[in-house]
């Protein structure tokens, strides 16, 4: 048996350059999939939690029918989350954006169709007219970036909701 004492043959360099050519582009894409994303994104704690799709009651254009209909987010986590900017928006590309707005912890915000006041639990799309399909929809909740955070989707059922 021979050997090299300390000295590499060609194989040996050559295998040596590609584990580590190999360990480096690991590293490359591991940093690119973090920076990729941005804080908050898909690791938010605010989630879809309810769609109220199909109201009970007649579709008209009366305002508190149409605030009816509306789209429940939560904060599961432990701190409040900064909402600005972020959109909820359906298949027909209806967006709503909010405003400047906060989801504490533990709290709920339901984004309604029609018109009114924003408060800390309900904010207003202003619409005139409904936003999500009763036959089919799906809601996206997207980050200021555009990151979808959660989606919900549904086909019609008897009770007019979806729990997400």
């Amino acid at each position: 048996m021979s050997r090299n004492f300390g000295v590499k043959t060609h194989g040996e360099m050559d295998m040596g350059i590609v584990r580590n050519v190999a360990v480096g582009a690991l590293g490359v894409a591991a940093l690119t999939a973090a920076v990729a994303e941005p804080a908050g994104a898909a690791t938010s704690p605010v989630r879809l939690y309810k769609v109220v799709y199909d109201p009970s009651g007649s579709d008209t254009h009366a305002n508190s029918q149409l605030n009816r209909e509306y789209v429940v987010l939560k904060n599961g986590g432990k701190k409040t989350v900064k909402l600005t900017g972020w959109t909820v928006r359906d298949t027909k590309h209806h967006v709503y954006t909010f405003g400047t707005f906060s989801l504490k912890p533990g709290k709920y915000v339901n984004v309604r169709t029609g018109h009114g006041t924003d408060t800390s639990a309900n904010v207003y799309q202003n619409r005139g007219w409904y936003v999500w399909n009763n036959t089919a929809d799906k809601v996206y909740l997207r980050t200021t970036t555009g990151t979808t955070v959660d989606t919900c989707s549904w086909k019609h059922t008897k009770s007019g909701y979806k729990t997400c």
